[in-house]
């Protein structure tokens, strides 16, 4: 993608008689992609209604989660958004249209926030997180921020949760030192390396 350490991963599919096959995740493959080894501490799900705005949600370092998305059931504007304070891609964000016939997945390093729209009913969301959730560590941008000028191509009001809708756009979340720098990410990733 556009932004660094962030990844679209677009699987090949094999149809047969019986439907089709794919792979959705190969640990050596996103090894070389990424350059560190992502080691899955915590796998969750969300499920949506069509409508429903969640983000923008990210780690603070320590600890850090990376994550993998996949809609795994209905479709989604998915959306990642780099946070980290002085990256040369601060502030800009790449969208992915995920849906479950596509199994199409995006790879997030640590410092990059996450979003996602759901465009249909019942959506379902798998998230492959490099670590366990520590309460407390949880960075919240609000999708909406002028500023960053996501088109959501909204129809009406999102649903969102309290937090989401009440979250400090990015240039309060700047001034509260909310964000991890690129800097600080960057050494966060040569550790990673190292292990």
């Amino acid at each position: 993608m556009k932004i660094p350490n962030a990844f679209r991963i677009t699987p090949r599919q094999i149809p047969d008689r019986r439907g089709s096959f794919y792979e959705a995740f190969r640990s050596a493959a996103l090894t070389e992609a990424i350059g560190y080894p992502f080691r899955i501490g915590q796998a969750n799900y969300s499920v949506s209604r069509r409508g429903t705005l969640r983000g923008i949600h990210a780690t603070s370092l320590p600890p850090g989660q990376a994550k993998l998305v996949t809609c795994v059931r209905g479709a989604v504007l998915d959306v990642a958004v780099d946070l980290r304070v002085g990256s040369p891609t601060f502030g800009e964000f790449e969208i992915t249209h995920q849906d479950e016939e596509s199994g199409v997945s995006v790879y997030m390093a640590d410092g990059l926030g996450h979003a996602f729209l759901a465009l249909t009913d019942d959506v379902c969301m798998n998230y492959l997180c490099s670590t366990e959730y520590v309460p407390g560590t949880m960075i919240d941008v609000n999708a909406l921020d002028p500023q960053l000028g996501i088109p959501w191509n909204l129809t009406c009001d999102p649903v969102m949760s309290d937090k989401d809708a009440a979250a400090p756009n990015a240039a309060e979340a700047i001034a509260a030192g909310l964000l991890p720098t690129y800097d600080e990410c960057l050494a966060h990733y040569a550790r990673l390396r190292e292990r």
